[in-house]
């Protein structure tokens, strides 16, 4: 690799990624286990992964609409533009034709009153809202910059949903990562827990109460599964949220993090350019495409040293 190429790496102004889960209220102990349970693991995962700049999750008594404001205030101080925001929604909601609700011990949070949450953070943000009725959140929620993914399409799925399940499951599962460059995105993610979804109400003979629906770029419609062809899933692809293999052992390794980091830029970027192809003239996405591939090489190229 070029010194001046090594150099600009090294100094280039890295980002993070702030992550927040919140197991909400359960009505019963069977749900207040499950959705503990489910947001202890995320935690564990994510914390094992290494690189995110900090990570907090409420459960139980402490899933409070004043402990989530506190926490999505004190991380929107705390970042900057070019830091990014996942937040992860596990358990139920409601939906009354008009609003949707986050149910919490004591005050219910509203989509609305979140949406007024995330609009002070700077930078790109994600919300996985796995709850029952939260495809009745979107319309609150949908904004530029903000990748939304509901685990039901409308608020009218009322019945208590398995996405969650399977989003956990696809932050632990390699096989998720279906391009292989040792990054987990949000986007392959929806895929993996989509997919589980709907094997599961087939497995068990059950009319599918869930169909889940994502929206990225603040101005479309939701839809089931994303592409360059509708336009959704660019910003989804671009949330790594887990690292894997040899790139989480490079992500505790200082010398080599800042490479890894230049790494999951250019893959963003190349990511982001197929999503543009159709806009572009041929030649042109060619040599874009090109010198990425080529850039991309030969940061891997260190990383392996």
């Amino acid at each position: 690799m070029r010194l001046w190429l090594l150099f600009a790496v090294l100094t280039r102004a890295t980002a993070g990624t702030y992550f927040v889960t919140v197991a909400g209220l359960g009505g019963e102990p069977e749900y207040e286990q499950r959705f503990a349970s489910l947001a202890k693991e995320i935690d564990g995962l994510l914390k094992q992964s290494a690189g995110a700049l900090r990570i907090d999750t409420l459960s139980g008594p402490s899933a409070t609409k004043a402990r989530i404001t506190e926490t999505l205030q004190s991380v929107s101080r705390a970042a900057s533009r070019q830091d990014s925001l996942v937040l992860m929604l596990i358990g139920h909601g409601t939906f009354d034709g008009v609003e949707y609700k986050f149910n919490l011990p004591g005050p219910d949070l509203s989509a609305s009153e979140l949406a007024g949450l995330l609009d002070a953070f700077p930078g790109p943000q994600l919300v996985v809202n796995m709850t029952s009725a939260s495809g009745g959140s979107l319309a609150a929620l949908k904004k530029p910059g903000r990748a939304v993914i509901m685990a039901t399409k409308s608020g009218t799925e009322r019945n208590a949903t398995v996405f969650a399940r399977y989003w956990a499951e696809a932050l632990r599962d390699p096989s998720t990562d279906t391009d292989k460059n040792e990054i987990i995105t949000a986007l392959e993610a929806y895929r993996y827990a989509v997919a589980k979804t709907v094997a599961f109400y087939e497995r068990a003979k059950r009319l599918a109460t869930e169909h889940a629906q994502l929206e990225d770029t603040g101005s479309g419609e939701a839809v089931r599964e994303p592409s360059p062809e509708n336009g959704q899933g660019a910003l989804a692809a671009r949330f790594g949220l887990l690292r894997i293999g040899k790139a989480q052992l490079a992500a505790n390794t200082p010398e080599k993090r800042k490479l890894l980091e230049r790494k999951e830029q250019l893959e963003q970027q190349i990511a982001q350019l197929k999503y543009q192809k159709a806009a572009m003239a041929s030649e042109q996405y060619r040599k874009q495409l090109s010198g990425l591939l080529v850039e991309l090489a030969q940061v891997q190229a260190e990383i392996d040293k």
